[in-house]
């Protein structure tokens, strides 16, 4: 395959514009001065180049419930110190034709008329790539809503929390930002003997080359969750979105009963809830209007994955965005993404906890692995030698060939508001993606809210879905007390 010169032919090229930046320290709010204004232009990266490509065009939604019905005076006065102050929200996507057409950003003060700009259904390429729509619409959650647009390219679920966060101050101290939980800095790959070195070895060199026969033929087995059929590139995906909060305590009581992480607990809720929507979708296509959990109805053999978004940067965890603007941060402000395949076991059983353990299992192999590390240099040496037209076909062969996108966020332990907005839960998610059902979790304060974005051609409804997900919650809570492995109200 040919390398492409010219990633985005059907836009507009534009010349670049000479602008100036501030740097990183002056983000969060504070005056310029003029000595410490420097002109600087940044390339794109890789993985933000590839979100660029027709058949991988992929936005990132952000929906943020509110107490009260939003000042939209109020937010716009203070985007301008804070969110707009991050160069990429106030720059343009450009073409170098010094070499040879390569994109990359260049600063601009275009941002004011697009903010309150909610008719456009894609946003305008000559102008900086978000959008914020405010909906002051009463919900059954909120009393209205806000709804960040932002092109994938700008950056990845931290970079953009981080961002996000630093619009955000606490309630009950106006001056503070929002506290996230600690960072667990243990890493089980890095302790262990001889052994555990050659087992490391062994799963990474097997779930690479899982890796490169996904991208190149092996698929998943067409469920009710992915179709048989994959949209073609350029082709539109109709996307929607669907939430649920749920009580994050009671995810911590199964933790604590089960002496498990919380990603094995919504990892488990989640196999348990697909398990339960896929056997009744089984049921259904039978005949059997009834289907329930009770009758199994899953063929055998089903071979169901889900593409685990990771963090690859050396810093874990959310950070400020002050950290990520620094100059060699670890924390590196952008698109530092990797990906793992976690293969589902989609079963019923009967007893619920059984769930988690698979998770736990699945969770604990993928930790003894450096997949994450290998399939993104895998990416990366594709795209020098053979250009951005491969990278984005492997890129995307993996998604199409796999049936689930997930992601876990942690969120602020505190109630927070947005320019003085409480927030009563945070939910994002993506659309543009192959994968036909992407799921996210959230933390905010003591909920967990589950996000749900599915292409609508394959899941016209996704509330029974959701429905799963939440019952599969209270089961497992449930035998948990049951079996008195901890007490109903133990939650730390």
């Amino acid at each position: 395959m040919e390398p492409v010169d010219d990633l985005y032919s059907s836009q507009k090229v534009l010349k670049p514009i000479k602008t100036k930046r501030s740097p990183a320290k002056q983000v969060e709010g504070d005056d310029e001065k003029p000595e410490d204004i420097k002109e600087e232009e940044e390339p794109l990266s890789p993985t933000a180049r590839i979100f660029h490509e027709p058949c991988f065009n992929v936005y990132v939604i952000a929906i943020a419930g509110c107490k009260t019905r939003i000042n939209v005076d109020v937010v716009k006065a203070n985007l301008g110190h804070t969110l707009l102050r991050h160069p990429r929200f106030s720059s343009l996507q450009v073409k170098d034709m010094k070499k040879g057409g390569e994109m990359k950003w260049v600063r601009t003060k275009i941002v004011e008329d697009y903010i309150s700009d909610l008719s456009k259904t894609s946003i305008d390429f000559s102008k900086p790539l978000w959008e914020i729509h405010f909906l002051n619409i009463k919900t059954s959650d909120a009393e209205s809503t806000a709804v960040f647009r932002i092109h994938h390219s700008l950056g990845d679920g931290m970079s953009l929390m981080s961002l996000v966060l630093a619009c955000t101050r606490q309630i009950s101290d106006p001056e503070a930002l929002p506290t996230l939980p600690a960072k667990n800095s243990s890493n089980p790959v890095n302790s262990g003997g001889i052994w555990s070195k050659l087992r490391l070895s062994w799963n990474s060199f097997v779930d690479i080359w899982m890796f490169v026969a996904t991208t190149l033929f092996l698929s998943d087995t067409p469920t009710p969750l992915n179709g048989d059929k994959k949209t073609k590139e350029g082709g539109v995906r109709s996307r929607r979105f669907v939430y649920r909060t749920v009580s994050l305590d009671d995810i911590k009581l199964i933790k604590n009963g089960m002496k498990t992480t919380i990603n094995d607990v919504v990892m488990g809720v989640s196999l348990a809830g697909l398990s339960r929507y896929l056997n009744r979708k089984y049921g259904e296509t039978k005949g059997d209007k009834g289907a329930t959990e009770k009758k199994n109805n899953l063929p055998k053999n089903i071979r169901l994955r889900a593409t685990l978004l990771i963090n690859i940067r050396p810093s874990p965890g959310i950070h400020t965005l002050a950290e990520m603007m620094e100059k060699n941060s670890k924390a590196k402000w952008g698109n530092q993404l990797g990906s793992i395949l976690l293969p589902f076991t989609v079963a019923l059983y009967d007893d619920p906890l059984e769930y988690v353990r698979q998770a736990k299992a699945i969770i604990d192999r993928k930790k003894h692995s450096r997949e994450v590390v290998l399939s993104s240099i895998f990416i990366e040496i594709v795209l020098k030698l053979f250009g951005i037209k491969a990278a984005t076909y492997l890129f995307e062969s993996v998604p199409n060939r796999t049936t689930i996108c997930f992601s876990n966020m942690v969120g602020p332990i505190e109630e927070i508001g947005f320019y003085g907005h409480p927030l009563v839960f945070l939910a994002p998610s993506c659309y543009g993606q192959p994968h036909g059902l992407m799921i996210d979790f959230q933390s905010y304060i003591n909920k967990m809210t589950v996000v749900l974005s599915v292409n609508g051609e394959i899941i016209s409804d996704p509330h029974p879905l959701c429905n799963d997900f939440e019952e599969s919650l209270k089961l497992i809570k449930d035998a948990v007390i049951a079996r008195g492995l901890v007490k109903e109200n133990s939650t730390i």
